[in-house]
């Protein structure tokens, strides 16, 4: 087991946890110490759901060890059944927990309950949070779906069942929503959403439908396939990311149902005509690393390359059960897959290629904030911001819309931002300037000297940077030369590091490293214009 800062994701039993959260009438009951009782800083803080989550803890002590922990479990399963009244129980042990071996599931089958009671064997030392909700769903879907009868009444329209989204999932609430109107459009009626908002009932009645729809196989995959083995049941294999996944989509429906496919896009499918409009000219060659859930992964570098113009210089995931999915994705844009969970390694990836954009998790938002590179977050872990109260999703033909949005505003801001920076020193955009908005209403002197702090900041890096109003000649002097000599660097002239500046400075601090290389290999002791075009050639062939 390793220890780490920041993980990709929890133990198995939050896989759980989203499972019985996401659904109306099922209670999970999970042995653990005090120590681990945060679903409610998941569910309430970060995802702001309204309601505490259906978890009950048996919050054993460590004085309690002596004892019998056992009957601990089984106070709090009579408990939580009395206090409840759910329609199903889960019961499982948390990571620390598992090492005492009580058995809950036997335990609980002992209380003699009433209501269907699911044991949850998570090994937390082999698997994580994503295996642990798909088993979880598995599980209630092998207890509780009831076999359909022999002569199903006739139907008007054909159904399906929606299977993945979960609770504390990366736009699940608004992918359902879009989906759902895209099948209905079709003519397809949705029976059951599944473990997101479904009672006990409605897994009950999982293999009525005709067919099921996977939206995120690593939590709706192996319940799919249960159901195709048992019933009969086929299920999708298209995720309907992107403007071209989601025709594929539909196509994938209309051929599985017989319905006549549409001849043309719905009027809200904007992103197809914006990808291939002058302003997105700009866009094309930008290079982009990606990393996520394999789903989120597979799906962007598909929307990168094919939809935006985009070249893929790196993608991976931490998703290890579908590290195959991923190798075979990479292999079409001729890189190589990096399936980790060591957010160290992606961020050593990240610094080595020095991409353009950045498309990944929360994880990968940090990384690319201290590379000072542009990112947008595609895939869970999540920060309470991408939980928006807004209408948001990721998926179908409005998706791709906010997709295209997501994903070009941080190039679009860094283009304005270079921009900016080249006409510093023009008579309107300089620091020194006043607000266009506000007309001539400040003195154009009072940010002269943190113009200069900003400049200094830029051009030397490394310096410590003396206050705005001391700053003179000689002192910008001062604390660039110690930056200079510890560097242990060739030294820029004024005019080469004016020329550095009209680099945007999402690509800058790569062309100063090569230049600063370049230079080192040659005994360049100070780095001109003419070096740093001479560096530009040299990594340019």
């Amino acid at each position: 087991m390793q220890l780490t800062l920041w993980t990709y994701e929890g133990p198995p039993h939050v896989g759980a946890m989203r499972v019985a959260t996401a659904m109306t009438d099922v209670h999970y009951v999970l042995h653990a110490p005090q120590g681990d009782t945060y679903a409610d800083l998941l569910f309430t803080m970060i995802e702001r759901l309204p309601r505490r989550p259906p978890v009950t803890y048996t919050t054993f002590q460590a004085r309690d060890l002596g004892g019998d922990t056992a009957e601990l479990f089984k106070e709090a399963a009579r408990q939580a059944m009395a206090r409840f009244n759910p329609a199903a129980m889960l019961v499982g042990s948390s990571c620390t927990a598992e090492l005492i071996q009580d058995d809950p599931g036997g335990l609980a089958q002992a209380l003699k309950l009433t209501i269907p009671v699911v044991a949850l064997e998570l090994p937390s030392y082999q698997r994580k949070e994503n295996w642990g909700a798909s088993e979880t769903f598995y599980q209630l879907c092998r207890h509780l779906v009831h076999k359909p009868a022999a002569d199903k009444p006739a139907k008007a329209r054909p159904t399906c069942n929606i299977l993945g989204p979960s609770a504390l999932g990366f736009r699940h609430r608004d992918d359902v929503k879009e989906i759902t109107q895209l099948l209905n459009q079709l003519g397809v009626d949705v029976a059951v959403i599944a473990p997101l908002s479904a009672s006990v009932a409605d897994l009950q009645k999982l293999a009525e439908a005709d067919f099921n729809v996977v939206l995120y196989p690593e939590i709706g995959l192996a319940a799919a396939q249960w159901l195709q083995r048992q019933f009969d049941q086929p299920y999708t294999k298209t995720v309907p990311l992107g403007s071209h996944a989601t025709r594929d989509f539909i196509a994938e429906v209309c051929t599985m149902t017989g319905l006549p496919q549409p001849t043309q896009d719905p009027s809200n499918a904007h992103a197809h005509w914006y990808a291939k409009s002058v302003d997105s000219t700009y866009l094309t060659g930008k290079r982009v690393y990606i990393f996520g859930d394999a789903t989120h992964v597979v799906a962007a570098a598909r929307i990168a390359s094919q939809e935006m113009g985009f070249e893929v210089v790196g993608l991976g995931t931490y998703s290890r059960e579908f590290a195959r999915e991923v190798r075979d994705c990479a292999k079409r844009y001729g890189v190589e897959a990096l399936i980790t969970d060591d957010y160290l390694e992606v961020e050593d990836q990240i610094n080595a290629l020095q991409p353009e954009l950045i498309l990944g998790t929360q994880m990968e938002r940090h990384i690319a904030k201290r590379q000072g590179i542009p990112c947008a977050v595609i895939s869970a872990p999540v920060h309470v911001q991408d939980f928006p109260a807004r209408y948001a999703p990721q998926m179908g033909f409005e998706g791709a819309n906010v997709l295209f949005d997501t994903w070009v505003h941080p190039l679009m801001m860094g283009l304005e931002e270079h921009l900016i920076g080249m006409f510093r020193e023009d008579f309107e955009f300089h620091a020194g300037a006043a607000p266009s908005h506000l007309g001539s209403t400040r003195p154009a002197a009072e940010n002269v000297a943190s113009a200069v702090a900003v400049t200094l900041a830029e051009t030397t890096p490394m310096a410590v940077a003396a206050p705005a109003e001391t700053l003179t000649t000689d002192s910008v002097q001062k604390v660039a030369a110690p930056a200079q000599a510890a560097s242990n660097q060739a030294t820029w002239s004024p005019e080469a590091e004016k020329e550095l500046g009209k680099i945007p400075f999402f690509v800058r601090g790569k062309a100063r490293r090569n230049t600063e290389r370049f230079a080192h290999d040659l005994g360049v002791a100070t780095i001109t214009v003419e070096t740093l075009y001479d560096a530009k050639a040299h990594f340019s062939r």
